[in-house]
C-alpha cells in the first residue's frame, strides 16, 4: 500500500550534473567518510566501483547509493536493512530512481529500537554519576 510508504530520496539533480565518474577521493572529501569506509561498503556488496588499474572509479549510481546507505545509517538502521531496502526498489523499478523504501511498520520498529537504547544510555549514565558521586564521596572521606 503507497500510503505505508514513505521515501528517502536522494539528489538525483545532483547525479545528473555531476561528473560522470567519482574517484574514491572525492567521494570521501563529499560525503566525509574515510577510504576505508567506502572500501567496507564495497567489501559488503553496497558499492560496486569499477577498477582502472589501482583506481577506484565510482559512477553517479554509486554516489547515489552512498548517499542513501548515509541516510539509512544516520536514521539507524542496519548496513543489512539499507542493503535491503536498496536492493528491493532497484528491483521493483529497474533502477530508474534511488530511494529507500520504508513502510510506516519499519519505521515504528526503529523508532521502538531507538528509544529502547536511549533508555539504556540514560540509565548507564544515571549509574555511572551514581558511581562517580560514591567514589567523589569516598575520596573526601580518606582526605578529611
Amino acid at each position: 500500500n503507497d500510503e505505508d510508504v514513505f521515501w528517502i530520496e536522494d539528489d538525483a539533480e545532483a547525479a545528473k550534473t555531476g561528473p560522470a565518474v567519482y574517484t574514491i577521493g572525492d567521494l570521501a572529501r563529499e560525503f566525509d567518510v574515510t577510504l576505508r569506509a567506502l572500501r567496507f561498503y564495497e567489501d559488503k556488496g553496497l558499492l560496486s566501483p569499477r577498477r582502472d588499474g589501482l583506481a577506484r572509479l565510482y559512477s553517479p549510481n554509486d554516489r547515489i547509493r552512498l548517499q542513501l546507505i548515509l541516510k539509512g545509517k544516520r536514521l539507524g538502521f542496519t548496513l543489512a536493512e539499507i542493503a535491503e531496502m536498496i536492493e528491493a526498489h532497484e528491483r521493483q523499478d529497474g533502477g530508474a530512481e534511488h530511494q529507500l523504501k520504508l513502510s510506516r511498520e519499519k519505521c515504528l520498529e526503529q523508532i521502538a529500537h531507538l528509544e529502547q537504547q536511549k533508555r539504556e544510555i540514560e540509565d548507564a549514565i544515571l549509574e555511572l554519576r551514581r558511581t562517580h558521586d560514591t567514589i567523589s564521596q569516598m575520596i573526601g572521606q580518606t582526605k578529611g
